[in-house]
């Protein structure tokens, strides 16, 4: 029954980009009468203007002509099985957390707006409901609304929170924060970042020094860098996991906002063109609307008409 519910929330998270992009792949589809090269191309085409990216679409496309060859698939309405396949496939690696570690940490980066603390506070939710300890460090210290709202999200959870005043050094807010979860036994630490513009040299050098901190507290433990993105950007937010990549080796995605875009593509592009995982995504305002990203039911919300 879970997992029905589960399918039904991302299903309909997804509905604005199926009904928008899927909705004109079937169409195209249905008015084909053998696959040739001329579906391919159209497919291709719906795919770049679902958000999909250009590389992604040629690479999507290259391995379903390889799928037809195989399965000597001849009819056009069979696509749409063998596309949610490719898909899946695509989508796949990487995307569970690893936070075996007591305690582990991960560290929530992203630019203003895009609902990091949010985020945060539903990440720690799903934590606390899987029987863990989590403590909340509100690292994001140049806005005072960003402490206030973690201290909200803390008390709706029952987690406890390390925070400092406003201006704070944001690396010593993450040293007290782990010199508390060793003394209180926390299984796991969710560190809020300061968001401003990803351009920006001084944020970048803030969460450099952020690192450093846990590398040298937390040697061993098992460390997740989680970049929140807003799904309704699109292909902008390509570009903000390119930034941060590079300047602090992320190692997964949460994408939030899904159910209010058509932009649902943007998943493929950021994992097929950046080799980098969706750990979670965002399908509605309720608290456990937050999802850990399943490439299978994903693909299978993505496709399914029923």
């Amino acid at each position: 029954m879970e997992i029905m519910g589960l399918f039904s929330k991302i299903k309909e998270g997804l509905k604005k980009t199926r009904d928008a992009v899927v909705g004109q792949i079937d169409s195209m589809l249905k008015s084909f009468t053998k696959i040739d090269e001329e579906l391919f191309e159209e497919l291709e085409e719906l795919l770049v203007m679902g958000d999909v990216g250009m590389e992604t679409a040629q690479d999507i496309c290259a391995k379903l002509r390889v799928k037809v060859k195989e399965t000597g698939t001849t009819d056009p309405n069979e696509i749409h099985n063998l596309l949610q396949q490719v898909v899946a496939d695509m989508l796949t690696g990487g995307q569970e957390l690893k936070l075996d570690t007591k305690p582990s940490i991960v560290l929530v980066i992203g630019v203003n707006g895009v609902g990091k603390t949010t985020t945060i506070g539903k990440m720690a939710n799903r934590f606390r409901n899987e029987g863990k300890k989590v403590l909340l460090a509100a690292a994001d210290t140049f806005r005072a609304a960003a402490i206030d709202q973690l201290q909200i999200w803390a008390d709706r959870s029952g987690c406890d929170i390390i925070k400092q005043n406003e201006g704070s050094d944001p690396a010593a807010v993450v040293f007290d924060a782990i010199s508390a979860a060793k003394a209180r036994g926390a299984d796991v630490i969710i560190a809020d970042t300061a968001g401003r513009l990803h351009n920006k040299k001084h944020l970048m050098d803030e969460l450099a020094k952020i690192n450093r901190i846990i590398d040298r507290e937390l040697p061993d433990a098992d460390k997740e860098i989680l970049l929140v993105l807003d799904a309704t950007t699109g292909q902008n937010a390509v570009s903000q996991v390119e930034h941060f990549k590079e300047a602090t080796g992320i190692t997964g995605i949460v994408l939030t906002k899904l159910d209010g875009t058509a932009k649902g593509g943007i998943v493929l592009a950021i994992k097929n063109s950046l080799d980098v995982p969706v750990k979670f995504i965002g399908v509605g305002e309720q608290i456990d609307d937050l999802q850990p990203f399943d490439p299978e039911e994903f693909s299978k919300a993505l496709f399914d008409f029923s």
